[in-house]
């Protein structure tokens, strides 16, 4: 059995002194995972690095048996995410999100075209966290748990959409929202209808973090009954000190 196609590199762990498993992400095979021989050593491990595209070449006796991957560069993403930390951030987070909420073997084909598009922007450094989250959006949608941010849960209004429900991921109005305003998440501006992330603010990063991430931790990791990856909590908590950062009282004199 065999199969040929490029894909993600989205993780690699050691195995004995220079292999690695790898865990790749693939347009028709989905979330898949190899033994990469040699895939530690000097000539290799700068090829699997997470967020690389990789052609990747997959064989095994069986179907279902973990099976060998080799790969050639196709574009490398890692070295330009590693020179700026949010960057290198977003990419761990992306690819942690990926690893972590996929299920095995299964195509997923929308959220690996939007992952496609998220990580040349992490390497250049055009990337926000606000790009991340769309990137989560679409995944949440993708694995059957997407948020309905489009029409007031309460009123069905388009406009005036303030929160989210954290219960049923349906977008509410500000009116409607009413007395349970605090028990529900904050709706980002550039997530309603008809905007775009132009003029985001680090604390509608924070909030649009939050927002996907309650929902990646409940549905799509509690499937499987994981906890959201530290690399994920890591973005978030750097957000968190860019705002802290900026609000602090400058120091004169």
């Amino acid at each position: 059995m065999e199969w040929e196609e490029p894909g993600i590199l989205l993780e690699a762990r050691a195995y004995g002194d220079a292999d690695l498993i790898v865990s790749v992400f693939t347009s028709g095979q989905g979330l898949h995972k190899g033994l990469v021989r040699g895939g530690a050593s000097r000539r290799q491990v700068a090829l699997w690095q997470s967020g690389n595209l990789l052609a990747l070449r997959w064989t095994g006796r069986l179907p279902e048996q973990l099976g060998h991957l080799t790969g050639e560069s196709i574009q490398a993403i890692a070295p330009g995410a590693m020179e700026e930390p949010l960057s290198l951030a977003l990419l761990r987070a992306a690819c942690a999100v990926a690893a972590g909420a996929l299920p095995e073997r299964e195509p997923h084909g929308q959220s690996f075209a939007a992952l496609l598009h998220l990580l040349p922007r992490i390497a250049t450094h055009h990337a926000t966290p606000a790009d991340l989250v769309r990137f989560e959006l679409t995944l949440l949608s993708d694995l059957g748990y997407g948020l309905d941010l489009a029409t007031c849960a309460v009123t069905g209004a388009s406009q005036g959409l303030t929160r989210v429900s954290p219960r049923t991921g349906r977008a509410v109005s500000e009116e409607a929202a009413g007395a349970w305003r605090d028990r529900l998440l904050p709706l980002p501006g550039f997530l309603r209808p008809g905007a775009n992330e132009t003029g985001a603010a680090p604390e509608d990063w924070r909030d649009a973090l939050r927002l996907t991430g309650h929902f990646l931790e409940r549905d799509a990791f509690g499937h499987h009954h994981r906890p959201l990856p530290e690399a994920r909590r890591h973005l978030y908590q750097l957000v968190e000190t860019r705002i802290a950062e900026a609000n602090a009282p400058s120091r004169s004199g």
